[in-house]
């Protein structure tokens, strides 16, 4: 009996020879097209922007953009995070998250935030699995696609999460 060969998820860095992967997903996970100030903004993030792979094949990523706020304390805003939805339920989203969350501990940075489209009930679920919560809404956010509004989702990282 033979055992089955073991799938490994790694996480990669985004740099200008792999932005086109990023690119090519976006394409196919969400309805909107991203300027270049969204690869600009990804690219700057560094450690905050990965692509994930199964087998090594680019299954998903997630890219951020860091935020200064009032008092110089940093932030961070998920622009997006995506997985091809065969590769959906493996732990792929889980791990682009978690590798976030815990990069925010590390450096301190007590807040994580992002945009999900209001009927977006598969999202708001898997965040809010991590401490997320809806801290706002926003009506009419989206400009092309239905319904247009939008809930600010939010992790605050305190000292105690930070173990």
């Amino acid at each position: 009996m033979g055992v089955g060969r073991q799938v490994t998820i790694s996480l990669d860095g985004v740099r200008d020879k792999n932005i086109m992967q990023l690119k090519k997903l976006n394409s196919v996970l969400f309805p909107v097209r991203y300027n270049d100030k969204y690869y600009v903004d990804a690219l700057a993030s560094a450690e905050f922007t990965k692509l994930a792979y199964y087998s090594d094949i680019c299954v998903g990523s997630i890219a951020c953009r860091l935020e200064k706020k009032e008092g110089g304390a940093v932030r961070v805003y998920i622009m997006t995070l995506g997985v091809l939805a065969p590769y959906r339920g493996l732990g792929i989203g889980t791990k682009l998250l978690n590798h976030v969350i815990d990069l925010c501990a590390k450096q301190n940075i007590s807040e994580i935030y992002l945009h999900v489209q209001t009927n977006n009930d598969d999202a708001i679920q898997f965040y809010k699995k991590f401490g997320f919560e809806i801290t706002d809404t926003i009506q009419n956010y989206y400009t092309n696609i239905t319904p247009p509004d939008c809930y600010v989702v939010t992790r605050f990282i305190t000292q105690e999460t930070k173990k």
